[in-house]
């Protein structure tokens, strides 16, 4: 495995230094030699206010165990504001397109992954990667940026009624009013928007569930592909919802929600196949 840690952007006066970390597999002549695989971009939640390491390197080796390249990305939080995070997350993927030979990767095949906040930081870029104002942002083309599909989990969405409203503070700051309407993500699907992988709890009482089924229409309202599971157990933040992600107390760990990497994996293989071949 290659695991190093990679400067992003450094620290500034107005937001802490981001970096991402490895989980690469190695290249080996006896196992597939030359072989590409995608890459999945995991952006761990904590409200704009921190990255939780609950959904950070236990869920990198989870997709890294299925065969998938993997990198956690700690973006800058609070009190840095948007857009910095978007901008270091599309430059992760612009990294990632850059050093594909380098390190291996399937350029058409990079996906974004986050949890709750970093639900919504996954589904930003998912939104906006196609628009002028990013390539601005973050001096790439847009197809440098692009990812190819999501995997969403109980993520922030919406700013209206059911919206995570410290998230949106912590984002926005003193820009809260300015931009909280650009920011609820379910107003601004478009065609570019790709294809998503999204599951949630009915009882998530931190971030409602009305946030993902406001996204899911909006996707099958554009024509965009989505799979979305609804479980009926588990409070927010659940990690991989097994005794890996869950805390000294035993919280987290929610029997029924635990096969959804399972079900991610399934819908990877079927839609992003590292090996080359697809079954269904």
């Amino acid at each position: 495995m290659i695991n190093e840690r990679i400067i992003i952007e450094e620290k500034t006066k107005d937001y802490d230094e981001a970096w991402i970390e490895t989980y690469f597999w190695q290249e080996s002549v006896e196992l597939y030699p030359g072989q590409k695989r995608p890459a999945i971009v995991i952006c761990p939640g904590g409200a704009y206010a921190m990255t939780s390491d609950r959904e950070a390197e236990a869920v990198a080796l989870r997709f890294m165990s299925m065969g998938y390249h993997a990198v956690v990305l700690r973006y800058s939080v609070a009190p840095a504001r948007y857009p910095a995070a978007l901008r270091q997350l599309a430059k992760t993927v612009a990294l990632l397109r850059e050093n594909s030979e380098k390190w291996h990767i399937e350029t058409d095949k990079i996906i974004v992954s986050g949890f709750s906040a970093g639900g919504h930081l996954a589904a930003s870029l998912g939104v906006f990667w196609n628009t002028p104002e990013l390539k601005e942002i973050t001096g790439f083309d847009n197809e440098m940026i692009r990812p190819d599909g999501m995997i969403l989990n109980y993520p922030v969405i919406t700013s209206g009624e059911f919206g995570h409203q410290e998230s949106f503070h912590n984002l926005l700051g003193e820009k809260y009013e300015e931009l909280k309407d650009k920011m609820s993500l379910e107003y601004q699907v478009t065609e570019d928007t790709p294809k998503t992988f999204i599951w949630h709890t009915f009882e998530d009482e931190t971030v409602l569930l009305d946030n993902t089924l406001r996204f899911v229409q909006a996707l099958y309202k554009r024509g965009i592909p989505v799979e979305y599971h609804i479980f009926p157990q588990g409070s927010h933040g659940l990690g991989l919802a097994s005794e890996l992600t869950a805390n000294e107390n035993g919280r987290g760990i929610v029997r029924a929600c635990e096969p959804w990497s399972e079900l991610a994996g399934k819908w990877l293989n079927r839609e992003f196949p590292w090996w080359g071949g697809a079954t269904v």
